[in-house]
């Protein structure tokens, strides 16, 4: 199983991502694990979405990224309510 996800910083930004270790995965964002996040968090997980295989969350990341900043992007995000 895989992970499609959303993480949001305290500066409102937002990471998209996949993973097979959504766990894992956010603690390496919010160590120096991630390249491009390590300066920019705290991170928290603000959407998730199960896939069935790897090439299927790949193929969601990529189409959640072309929505970023827009209506379906704010949807997807207004649909989580903070799942945390």
């Amino acid at each position: 199983m895989y992970f499609v996800y959303i993480l949001e910083n305290t500066e409102g930004k937002h990471y998209v991502g996949y993973t097979s270790d959504l766990g894992q995965r956010i603690k390496d964002h919010n160590s120096t694990k991630g390249r491009w996040t390590k300066k920019k968090g705290p991170w928290r997980l603000v959407y998730k979405e199960a896939c069935s295989t790897k090439e299927e969350a790949y193929s969601r990341e990529k189409q959640i990224k072309r929505y970023k900043g827009g209506r379906a992007f704010k949807q997807l995000l207004d649909r989580s309510n903070n799942i945390e």
